[in-house]
């Protein structure tokens, strides 16, 4: 139960927050009004999908051909970063972390690399966190705030086009500096991918993506997609990451509850009417960026500020995001030893991070 505690943390917390909230504010008929169930839906059918791809190694057989194409460490770790950037835009950047760090690892253990090992988890981690930025399912606080406040399509990705192209040249320059050309090789592996589930899985994930964008109701996925799932892969529903949906509603309770409390709207207000861009990079820093979008969405109309802030403000503090959580648990489980160094390095690259895409943002007035 403590491992339990320990490893959804996030969850617990918000858990609390929801409780204390309710006493404050009793629950009643309002309470209905708090929860996004497009959001809820269309996250569950992403993630199962996910992890139906996941379980055929359909990602683990796309990764590894790409990195065997490069020859020396530098591109290895640039690949390596590479696919979780990507993966991120297309599975969400927790489930992209899941998938490719264990690569990662992999990568660097099997070629005698372990010196890169935190510097490439970290670039992993701010990979994953910094792509999701360009789709509306690519982080779930995106999927929120694209849900909560009906952003057009092409205006979400205007909106993001530019901090995103400055990630990707940021990661990139930094892979360059810090990895050297050692050559380094990978040993042969044969991985099989079973063609009809293959086949049937990229036409759910098309449909998840469809309902992402409006293009189908959303309860046509809730139902289709866990009842193929049920006959082909059981354990994908299984490994659905169920504690984070269960943290979207316990937010949900707690926005909704703190909106309702007038010195906090007023607050909050008076805040997001100064600067909605700084101090939701703020918040994101103490609460973690998927809580922020939801609680500050209450008190806002620029959704335009408020999802550059909760996408950009996913880099810096530990807890910043629910992906660098995973990150740091996959990496201490492989390194118990070198906690406090890890900490450290992750730190210098996130702020470092967080500082350039914010002074980005304001000079360039995004």
């Amino acid at each position: 139960m403590i491992s339990y505690i320990k490893k959804n943390a996030v969850m617990f917390i918000a858990l609390a927050a929801a409780i204390i909230t309710s006493i404050i504010i009793p629950p009643d008929k309002m309470y209905a009004g708090y929860f996004d169930f497009k959001t809820l839906a269309c996250l569950f059918c992403v993630l199962a999908v996910v992890c139906a791809l996941k379980n055929i190694n359909f990602f683990y057989m796309l990764a590894r051909r790409v990195v065997q194409i490069f020859k020396n460490a530098q591109m290895a770790v640039l690949a390596l970063v590479y696919i979780t950037f990507i993966g991120s835009m297309l599975i969400a950047n927790d489930m992209a972390l899941l998938t490719f760090l264990p690569l990662g690892y992999f990568v660097l253990s099997t070629t005698k690399k372990e010196k890169y090992m935190a510097f490439t988890f970290i670039m992993q981690n701010i990979a994953a966190n910094l792509g999701g930025m360009l789709t509306p399912f690519g982080n779930p606080q995106n999927l929120y705030l694209y849900s909560y406040f009906n952003i057009p399509n092409m205006e979400f990705l205007k909106i993001m086009a530019l901090p995103f192209v400055f990630s990707v040249v940021l990661i990139t320059l930094c892979c360059l500096s810090f990895v050297r050309k050692e050559p380094l090789k990978l040993p042969d592996e044969k991985i099989k991918v079973n063609p009809l589930k293959l086949l049937v899985y990229m036409l759910l994930f098309t449909l998840a993506i469809l309902i992402v964008f409006r293009g189908i109701p959303y309860w046509i996925g809730l139902l289709l997609i866990p009842s193929v799932l049920i006959f082909m892969d059981k354990k994908a529903l299984k490994m659905v990451d169920y504690p984070l949906l269960l943290t979207f509603v316990f937010f949900f309770v707690f926005a909704g509850n703190m909106a309702r409390i007038d010195i906090v709207r007023e607050v909050f207000s008076y805040l997001l009417e100064k600067s909605t861009l700084l101090f939701g990079i703020l918040s994101c820093q103490l609460i973690s960026n998927v809580p922020s979008a939801i609680l500050l969405s209450q008190f806002t109309l620029n959704y335009h500020d408020l999802l550059i802030a909760v996408n950009i403000g996913g880099v810096g503090t530990l807890i910043s995001s629910l992906a660098s959580l995973i990150t740091f648990r996959e990496y201490t489980s492989h390194n118990p030893g070198k906690t406090l160094g890890y900490v450290a390095e992750f730190s210098a690259f996130n702020f470092g991070f967080l500082g350039l895409l914010t002074c980005f943002v304001l000079i360039f007035g995004l």
